[in-house]
């Protein structure tokens, strides 16, 4: 029987992920402290062993946390090799770009993605939902909503994008491997989650709203009954 895990501590993610690597490469970038390379290298060394452990941990590829350790990661080899701060500029860009892109393309493969990172076990009870669907006969009818919320959900992805190339170009202004500039990167990424991730955040917010919507309208179920937290306490109060 697989090990079961509960889930991460949201305040433990954002300090390992955003505060502890934002005060590092702030304040610590001096050449009397860590200086502008080890702040770098130390400051985001935490999201990205925080990731891998994830990723050993749970044993399992999540394609978004994969993401970020390759983002991140790419940010520190920048810095290292003093790369201009387009390159980083370009780095934010591409990433979500290619996932929206990714996304898109994928809704004419057997594999789209969007059922991969939306219709997940750990948020829908995937059987009940699949069942509800047949019963009523509306598969072909929910893949045909799906494809038009793919579009709306690849475009939080092409939003952030923009936003990430701004946010960068804006933020980056000094030489590469100066202590001023690992500070600009500290602060980019504290802001990030402010400039990029509110407007984002909304977009999804929109979306999974409207999948909540069609698929009780679609399964005729209340949205409690298909979700797999629901699931999950019902089994829990069961008599064996």
């Amino acid at each position: 029987m697989s090990e079961e895990h509960k889930p991460e501590n949201p305040l433990i993610s954002i300090a390992v992920n955003v505060v502890i690597p934002v005060a590092i490469l702030s304040f610590l970038s001096k050449d009397k402290y860590l200086g502008p390379v080890w702040a770098l290298v130390i400051g985001l060394a935490f999201p990205i062993g925080y990731g891998l452990r994830t990723l050993i941990r749970d044993r399992k590829a999540d394609f978004m946390s994969i993401i970020g350790i390759i983002s991140v990661t790419l940010t520190g080899v920048f810095g290292i090799l003093k790369l201009p701060p387009e390159y980083i500029a370009i780095k934010e860009a591409a990433i979500p770009l290619i996932i929206g892109m990714a996304i898109v393309v994928s809704l004419w493969t057997p594999f789209p993605l969007i059922k991969k990172i939306l219709m997940t076990p750990q948020l829908f009870d995937v059987d009940r939902l699949t069942s509800a669907l047949k019963e009523k006969g509306c598969e072909s009818e929910f893949e045909k909503r799906l494809k038009g919320l793919t579009f709306e959900f690849a475009s939080s992805f092409f939003l952030s994008a923009v936003l990430n190339y701004a946010l960068a170009k804006f933020m980056l202004k000094s030489e590469p491997g100066t202590e001023a500039y690992t500070a600009e990167l500290g602060k980019m990424t504290g802001w990030s989650h402010v400039v990029v991730l509110v407007p984002v955040m909304a977009v999804m917010f929109f979306v999974m709203n409207k999948l909540f919507n069609t698929l009780t309208e679609l399964t005729g179920c209340p949205l409690d009954d298909l979700l797999a937290a629901h699931h999950r306490e019902k089994t829990a109060v069961e008599p064996e």
